[in-house]
């Protein structure tokens, strides 16, 4: 009697413990987002390995568009990924101010802590738009800044501009751009297209502008100059982990390691891991093995 009686015990404590353990494990189940081009493919993966090593399971969800992904985030279905700031400030938050890299820095930190997602320590990467064409032309030209290239557009030069379909659309965009550095690209002078293509075709010599992100790997790789942006119209974009308030509760230690990571990335790093997988064609899963364990982070 005494041995049934103490089975039943046993049987009510772990139907009693088994719905914490099973909130312990889903505690420790993190959803990884990332956005649809390579240097956040790299990023995602980075962020993958890096909790996987300390323990914690993951679900990757990468190659997502921006909306889509700050949306999931907002609702949980994202718990982690990497964002800019600039991006935040303008597509999300909606301020149009023109901020110093540490005020857009704190300006979204302080939005977003309100919709409950925090903001880690940003790394030295400023992932920001910029234009850029092939070096000898430029050179040519006397092209040196966005300015320069206005110059030269309003002496007669025909050019053409390679653009993704978000830029030329974004209320932050093209059109602004164009305002502020008096540039005057003809409608067919203007060619939309993939983010990716625009290296491409630059390099080919079918355009003669692209849109390009600053630490893009093919930039050194292709010979490209970026223009000086001297009327500072681009915001900064630092590459900076964001992870929801919710899981940092649970797992307060993820942010002492993304910081870790954060820490190490700068415009050259980023530029040189994205040239690795865009220029050398290495698997983006060897590339984020490779820099975790070079950096001590795995």
């Amino acid at each position: 009697m005494k041995s049934i009686t103490l089975l039943r015990k046993l049987l009510g404590i772990a139907a009693l413990a088994a719905p914490l353990l099973a909130g312990a494990s889903q505690a420790q189940t993190l959803v990884v987002g990332g956005k649809n081009f390579t240097e956040q493919q790299i990023l995602a993966e980075l962020t993958t390995q890096l909790l996987e090593k300390h323990g914690i399971t993951v679900q990757k969800r990468d190659g997502m568009g921006s909306t889509v992904l700050r949306t999931a985030q907002e609702n949980g279905q994202v718990d982690v990924y990497w964002e800019y700031t600039g991006t935040s400030l303008i597509t999300y938050n909606k301020i149009q101010d023109r901020l110093s890299a540490e005020d857009t820095y704190q300006k979204v930190k302080t939005l977003d802590a309100a919709k409950g997602l925090v903001w880690l320590n940003p790394s030295k990467a400023n992932s920001t738009y910029a234009l850029a064409m092939n070096r000898d032309q430029a050179q040519q030209l006397g092209i040196a800044t966005i300015s320069d290239l206005a110059r030269v557009m309003g002496q007669g030069t025909k050019l053409t501009f390679g653009s993704n379909a978000e830029f030329y659309a974004r209320a932050d965009g093209f059109k602004p751009l164009s305002k502020a550095y008096g540039l005057d690209f003809p409608r067919d002078a203007i060619k939309r297209m993939d983010t990716g293509l625009t290296y491409t075709a630059l390099k080919n010599r079918q355009i003669d502008i692209a849109l390009v992100f600053a630490t893009d790997g093919r930039i050194p790789a292709f010979d490209f100059v970026v223009l000086q942006d001297d009327q500072r119209f681009f915001p900064s974009y630092a590459l900076t982990p964001v992870v929801r308030q919710a899981v940092l509760d649970a797992n307060p230690q993820v942010a002492e390691w993304l910081n870790k990571l954060s820490h190490t990335l700068d415009d050259a790093t980023m530029a040189r891991l994205n040239a690795s997988v865009d220029v050398d064609k290495q698997a983006i899963q060897q590339v984020a093995h490779d820099y975790l364990a070079s950096n001590n982070l795995i």
